[in-house]
C-alpha cells in the first residue's frame, strides 16, 4: 500500500500546475455519462482545468469543471424515447442492439454529429488545450476535433474492451478462448462454443464495417479541410483507451495491450456520501432487510410492460422486506403499499453501500452490477438489451446472484428467484468475497486515471506504448504477403521438381514420365 500511496502523490504532485483537458461525452445515455464524469471529476480534484461537452446535464459534477451543454432538439428526444420504450418491451442482444444504432436508433449517433455545428459548441477552438478525452459511443468521427486543437487523445470506454475498441489499439481478439461481447460462455470454451464465437465475431466485425463506412462519411461531411488528417490516421492517434474493466468482475481472461488501461468501478465512491433523510430513515427502519429495484437510467420504469409491472408490485409488496423502488411518474406507480418507497431519481451507489440492502433488483446494466457487487449485495437480474444479457450471465455464473428474462417473468418466478438469493446464504457469501478481490488493486480506478492521464500529458502522447500493429495494413498483420510467398516458393519447386523428374525419365527408354504420357518406342 506504501507504494500505490507513493504513486498517488506523485501523480498529484505532477498534475499541480494543472493541464487544460477537453472532454467531450456526447452519448445519450445517463449511465454512460455517469462513468465519463468519474473520470472528469477525478481529473479536476488532482487540479486540471477540466472542460466537459455533453448533451445531458450530469447529475454530480466538480465545481472547477466547466460545462458546455448542448442538448438533444426536441425531436430528437421523442424519437429516442419512443426508440428506448419499443427496446424495452422486447429481447435484444449486442448484436441486434448495434443493428438499431445502424437504423431506427442511429439518432443516438446522428445527434453527435449535429453537436459539432452547435455554436455552442464551436467556442472550444477558441481555447488552448493540452489534451483531449472521448467519451465514446460510435462517435469516433470526433476525433477532427483532436485533429484541429493538435492534441493527443483518450478514448473512454464504460464497459471491457470489445471489437471496435480493439482495432483502436490493435487489442487482439483471440476468438479461440476469449468470448466476445455477443458470446454467453466460460472459459476454456467448448467446441461449439468456439464456433458459436467465431460466427458472431464475423458478423461483429461486419457490423464494425458498416459503422465504419457511417462515421467516415461523416467524418468527411464535418472536417472537408484540405490537407487534414484522414479518420484512420486520427485513431492512429489515439494514445490510450480507457475502459470499464477489471480482470476479477468481468469472468474471462485475455490479453491487453499497453494501450488498454482498465479502470472499471471508477464511478464507485470509496466513501458513500449521506443519504437523503427520508431515504436514510426509511433505510434504517428496515430491520428486516431493504430490497432495492431500479431499471438503470435509460430505460424508464414506465417503459416496462404494465403487466411485467404489475407481477413484480404483487410480489414486492407482499414480502416483510422494505422495498425501495425507482420509479419516474410518481403519480402513477404500480399501486400503494406500506413496505414500498418510491422515488424519481435515488443515488444508487449510496444506498446499496447501506448496511440494511440485502438484494438489488437490476436491469443488469455494468454500472448497476458493478455497484453492487463492490458493496457486496447479492442480485436479482432482468436483463433488457444491449450487454444487459451478458452481464447478467457473467454474474450468474460467478454465483452473485440469480437472472430471470424479463418479458417471460411471472409472479412465481419472481417470488422463487427473490426467495432464493434472499434465504440461500451462499450468494451473499460468494459476492462478499468478489467484493474483497474487486477491491484489492494496487491503485484505485481514480488514482489509475489521473497517473496516465498525467503520463500521457507528460510525454505529449503516448505512441511508445501502441503496438505495432495499429500501423500495419490487413495483409501484413495476418502474414497474409509471406503466406503468399511461401505458397509460391512451395509451388514453384513442385513444378521444377516435376520438370526435372520428366526430364530426367524421358532419357530412360520405355519409361512413362511424371505426366503420365508413355514414351514412344
Amino acid at each position: 500500500m506504501a507504494g500505490s500511496l507513493i504513486l498517488w502523490l506523485l501523480a498529484v504532485v505532477a498534475a499541480s500546475q494543472g493541464a487544460n483537458i477537453l472532454g467531450i461525452y456526447s452519448a445519450l445515455s445517463p449511465s454512460h455519462l455517469i462513468i465519463h464524469m468519474a473520470t472528469a471529476n477525478a481529473l479536476a480534484e488532482a487540479g486540471h482545468n477540466v472542460t466537459v461537452v455533453s448533451m445531458l446535464r450530469p447529475e454530480q459534477m466538480h465545481k472547477d469543471i466547466h460545462l458546455i451543454l448542448v442538448p438533444v432538439t426536441k425531436e430528437q428526444e421523442r424519437t429516442l424515447v419512443s426508440e428506448m420504450s419499443s427496446m424495452a418491451k422486447s429481447k435484444n442482444d449486442v448484436i441486434s442492439t448495434r443493428y438499431l444504432l445502424l437504423n431506427e436508433l442511429d439518432v443516438m449517433v446522428d445527434s453527435q454529429a449535429d453537436l459539432l455545428s452547435d455554436p455552442r459548441f464551436l467556442r472550444v477552438y477558441d481555447t488552448k488545450f493540452d489534451l483531449m478525452i472521448l467519451g465514446f459511443f460510435y462517435n469516433d468521427f470526433q476525433l477532427g476535433v483532436a485533429a484541429k486543437l493538435k492534441v493527443p487523445v483518450i478514448i473512454d470506454w464504460m464497459t471491457p474492451t470489445n471489437t471496435m475498441i480493439d482495432q483502436f489499439v490493435a487489442n487482439p481478439s483471440e476468438i479461440s478462448y476469449v468470448p466476445n461481447e455477443s458470446t454467453f460462455a466460460t472459459q476454456p470454451m467448448s467446441f461449439l462454443k468456439r464456433a458459436e464465437n467465431m460466427v458472431k465475431h464475423v458478423i461483429l466485425q461486419y457490423l464494425t464495417i458498416l459503422f465504419d463506412y457511417k462515421v467516415t462519411r461523416i467524418y468527411n461531411k464535418i472536417f472537408f479541410e484540405k490537407d487534414f488528417p484522414s479518420l484512420s490516421e486520427m485513431r492512429r492517434n489515439i494514445s490510450l483507451a480507457f475502459v470499464g474493466s477489471h480482470m476479477i468482475r468481468d469472468g474471462k481472461v485475455r490479453p491487453l495491450v499497453p494501450a488498454i488501461i482498465e479502470i472499471g468501478g471508477i464511478q464507485v465512491k470509496e466513501q458513500p456520501d449521506p443519504l437523503p433523510e427520508d431515504i436514510d430513515q426509511f433505510l434504517d427502519r428496515s430491520t428486516q432487510g431493504a430490497i432495492f429495484v431500479s431499471f438503470g437510467s435509460n430505460i424508464k420504469s414506465v417503459m416496462v410492460k404494465p403487466e411485467i409491472v404489475g407481477k413484480m408490485f404483487k410480489v414486492l409488496s407482499g414480502l416483510k422486506e422494505n422495498v425501495i423502488w425507482k420509479w419516474e411518474d410518481l403519480l402513477n406507480t404500480p399501486g400503494n403499499a406500506s413496505n414500498i418507497l418510491y422515488k424519481s431519481w435515488l443515488p444508487q451507489d449510496d444506498i446499496l453501500a447501506h448496511r440494511n440492502t440485502k438484494l438489488f433488483v437490476t436491469h443488469a446494466g455494468k454500472n448497476s452490477i458493478t455497484e453492487s457487487q463492490y458493496h457486496g449485495v447479492p442480485m436479482v437480474a432482468l436483463p433488457i438489451f444491449g450487454d444487459h444479457p451478458l452481464n447478467a450471465d457473467v454474474m450468474v455464473k460467478l454465483g452473485n446472484g440469480v437472472a430471470l428474462e424479463l418479458q417471460a417473468i411471472t409472479e412465481d418466478s419472481f417470488r422463487r428467484a427473490i426467495k432464493e438469493v434472499l434465504e440461500n446464504a451462499k450468494y451473499s457469501q460468494a459476492v462478499q468475497k468478489f467484493s474483497a478481490l474487486y477491491r484489492d488493486r494496487p491503485l484505485t480506478p481514480r488514482q489509475t486515471v489521473v497517473y496516465w492521464t498525467n503520463y500521457v500529458l507528460r510525454h505529449h502522447g503516448a505512441p511508445h506504448l501502441q503496438s505495432p500493429a495499429v500501423h500495419m495494413s490487413f495483409i501484413e498483420l495476418h502474414n497474409l504477403d509471406i503466406y503468399t510467398l511461401i505458397l509460391t516458393i512451395v509451388l514453384f519447386i513442385f513444378h521444377l521438381t516435376r520438370r526435372i523428374a520428366n526430364f530426367a525419365l524421358s532419357k530412360v527408354p520405355g519409361k512413362t514420365n511424371v505426366l503420365g504420357s508413355k514414351k514412344e518406342q
